[in-house]
């Protein structure tokens, strides 16, 4: 699949849902909500779209990040974490993800503290304008959009997600760890 022509931004929090559809009747913005939707599914809803604006709340690295935070809260292994990473790595060699432009992180306060490490952490640090805190989910979006944040790319995939195993919570960022 092919990267998205549009701007992408992936809203993630409790109330990523209600700041989605907050997006709702413009003209120029795509929003949807992918509950359980396959990778394959969101990139194809992602190829049809002529907007320059896809927001959505499907994370593409989703996995790694649930085997990262639970890696860290002792709820898995590191084997689980190093499988995650490899299958993102070879689900972006095959063009079948691409790592949205910006993630939008609903609430940050509200998240249980390992969460917080990855979005304002290990994301945050690969490329620190792309990940966008948002305390209010009740306002709209669309004054988001209006004025995001240029920034550099996501650095080159591979390498950035195999040194998601050297970030640890609480020394992310520091010494130039991730």
């Amino acid at each position: 699949m092919e990267a998205p022509a549009g701007t992408t931004l992936v809203v993630v929090g409790e109330e990523a849902t209600t700041a989605i559809r907050s997006l709702e009747g413009f003209a120029n913005v795509r929003a949807a909500t992918f509950a359980d939707a396959s990778d394959d599914d969101v990139a194809r809803w992602e190829a049809t779209a002529s907007v320059p604006y896809l927001v959505h709340d499907h994370d593409p690295l989703a996995h790694v990040a649930a085997a990262w935070v639970e890696f860290f809260d002792d709820q898995s292994t590191y084997g689980v974490l190093e499988l995650e990473i490899e299958r993102a790595v070879e689900a972006v060699e095959r063009h079948a993800i691409s790592v949205p432009d910006y993630y939008v992180v609903v609430h940050p306060e509200a998240l249980p503290v390992t969460w917080k490490h990855w979005w304002l952490g290990v994301l945050a640090v690969a490329s620190p304008n792309r990940v966008i805190p948002w305390p209010r989910p009740d306002d709209s979006l669309a004054g988001l959009l209006r004025r995001l944040p240029t920034a550099r790319a996501w650095p080159e995939v591979e390498p950035w997600l195999r040194g998601v195993t050297a970030a640890v919570p609480d020394r992310v960022g520091l010494g130039g760890a991730a």
